[in-house]
């Protein structure tokens, strides 16, 4: 088994720069602590993992599937307040809440979901839009059970130290991604997901007329989103000890679209690039007069991103870096003249 592990490591990972820039950048992520053991850095890139675990999952779910959630904080905030609540009233540990908290996530998310699944484009868009809000409305309507505004504060860490804190959060992400991927992934010869997803992105009636059950797909999609946003949610609401309103924010919403449309949607690695370059940046800018405009500001780039680079800026990276072979369909690097398989021409 190792034996074919290192092989596909060799021919599989290591001849493709974007591949191995991926691995670059996880070993980075592990030994940033060695370099960097403040507390605030640390924080930083903490809460980074988690919003890259909810931005992939945004991704799974609108851009391999069409479903276009403008209401993905629902599985946020419902992980987040699962977790809170089962500790609050149960008083379980923070990894059984995390993980039972994004299971219901999941279910009351695909539940919920389930009228919108025969709306498409701008109605289902409005639909999800709509259900934080409606959650909203909930936790503010039982304050001896939710807290309402107050919120639920004082839940426990998850381990007892910042560093702790953040190798729990990056193994998470790391694992949360890689399962995504490969979901995703239309090529994989071990799960048929991924080519399901991007046919009913495609072309819905296409797909249920080659006998694809649509529906059932569509509920899945949203049930594993809904799961790793959950996980995410739980994973906030440790780190910060409290957990309130704001994670039902219509705007967290729209900063994970605008975390995929920069790095790259339908690529699973382009949110995680657009989590790590646009949050820590704006987190930097805090205390300066142009934190004020970060809104105006990400939306500018949005812009700029969709009329010069409407792939994603990791997508047009990795274009520029690699090449696909036009016979044998294997990726090489971009300089090379002859594919290192079959041999042929690359220009």
């Amino acid at each position: 088994m190792f034996k074919r592990l290192f092989k596909e490591f060799r021919w599989g990972v290591l001849p493709i720069p974007g591949r191995t820039l991926a691995i670059i950048f996880f070993i980075f992520l592990f030994i940033f602590p060695r370099i960097f053991s403040a507390d605030y850095p640390l924080l930083i890139l903490t809460l980074a993992c988690i919003y890259a675990i909810f931005a992939v999952s945004w991704d799974l779910l609108s851009g391999y599937t069409g479903q276009v959630n403008f209401g993905h904080a629902l599985f946020f905030g419902l992980g987040a307040y699962g977790s809170a609540l089962l500790y609050k009233y149960a008083g379980w540990p923070p990894a059984a809440t995390i993980l039972i908290g994004a299971i219901g996530a999941a279910g009351i998310g695909v539940a919920l979901c389930l009228p919108a699944l025969r709306l498409r484009g701008p109605y289902l868009s409005l639909f999800t839009m709509a259900l934080p809000l409606l959650l909203t409305e909930v936790v503010r309507a039982f304050p001896e059970v939710t807290g309402g505004y107050v919120g639920i504060r004082d839940l426990p860490r998850l381990v007892d130290s910042r560093m702790g804190e953040y190798y729990v959060c990056l193994i998470v992400m790391t694992v949360s991604v890689l399962i995504m991927w490969k979901l995703s992934d239309a090529g994989s010869r071990y799960v048929r997901t991924g080519l399901i997803f991007h046919a009913i992105r495609e072309d819905e009636i296409a797909a249920r007329a080659s006998g694809i059950n649509t529906i059932r797909y569509k509920i899945l999609a949203f049930a594993i989103g809904g799961f790793f946003a959950g996980i995410a949610g739980g994973l906030f609401a440790h780190i910060l000890k409290t957990v309130g309103l704001g994670v039902f924010a219509m705007t967290l919403s729209f900063q994970a679209i605008i975390w995929v449309v920069f790095g790259g949607i339908v690529s699973i690695y382009g949110p995680v690039v657009g989590v790590f370059t646009l949050f820590p940046l704006v987190e930097l800018l805090q205390g300066t007069p142009i934190v004020n405009y970060r809104y105006l500001i990400m939306a500018g780039t949005v812009i700029l991103i969709l009329l010069f680079m409407p792939e994603g800026i990791a997508v047009r990276i990795r274009d520029k870096m690699e090449r696909q072979c036009p016979r044998c369909k294997l990726t090489n690097v971009a300089w090379r003249r002859e594919c290192r398989a079959c041999g042929a021409s690359l220009h």
